[in-house]
């Protein structure tokens, strides 16, 4: 094998293992507080060497997502500040980005030109547990006891998809979004479309879309995405 093989199989190597911390940190996979696998079991999974596994945990600590301690380990900060963020001097919120007021017609219209953007990716990037985590966000979602649990898991569903791109610039914009989707103004407007109905429709499109999602199939994923958010548009923006 040559030397620039071989430098390839590292470089992939410390990529998958920075986004699958990542992605774990930002999903909560890994509660605040909560410690991280050992530093050897890391190596041995992602096939990194110590000295590699530790500049991505500087990189992490750096960011604010983890902190460390000597003799005890590694563990998940408790006020995570996000994948690329500085937090915010001005109000001290942790976000990665100052972001001025976003209206829900304008937040929806990005929407609709960004996320059907994410298939591409998701179908060239996704791995087997990247859609576990879509079908468990589904299930949950379904098995949800109330309206405002089931808007919740509605919200962590997109947050899976951009996760699953394995892009770091897409998951912070979609954290963002996501910021500005819990916002009073549109936590009002949801509270009046959010019907049993109009859940039963929603829960099934998801189904939808993560089923074509899985079977790689880019053209009827990127279709039912753009019809899901066009329709959540209709529906939220007729009552403004």
């Amino acid at each position: 094998m040559t030397n620039t093989a071989t430098l390839q199989i590292k470089t992939d190597s410390m990529e998958s293992l920075r986004m699958e911390l990542l992605k774990g940190l930002q999903s909560g996979s890994w509660p605040p507080g909560s410690r991280l696998p050992t530093e050897r079991d890391l190596c041995a999974t992602f096939g990194v060497s110590r000295s590699g596994l530790r500049r991505v945990l500087a990189e992490l600590r750096e960011q604010g997502l983890i902190t460390q301690k000597v003799g005890s380990g590694t563990y998940v900060a408790e006020k995570p500040s996000g994948a690329t963020g500085k937090a915010d001097g001005a109000t001290g919120t942790g976000r990665f980005l100052a972001v001025p007021s976003v209206s829900p017609a304008e937040l929806m219209d990005a929407r609709l030109l960004l996320e059907p953007m994410l298939v591409d990716l998701i179908v060239n990037n996704a791995n087997t547990a990247d859609f576990e985590r879509l079908e468990d966000c589904c299930a949950r979602a379904e098995a949800a006891q109330t309206l405002d649990e089931f808007e919740k898991l509605d919200s962590e569903l997109h947050e899976q998809l951009a996760l699953a791109t394995q892009n770091a610039l897409f998951i912070s914009v979609f954290r963002l979004m996501a910021e500005i989707r819990e916002s009073g103004e549109w936590g009002f407007l949801k509270q009046k479309v959010l019907t049993a109905e109009r859940r039963a429709v929603l829960q099934k499109e998801h189904r939808q879309i993560v089923a074509a999602l899985r079977r790689r199939d880019v053209d009827t994923a990127r279709r039912a995405i753009f019809d899901h958010l066009a329709q959540a548009r209709l529906n939220l923006l007729w009552r403004i």
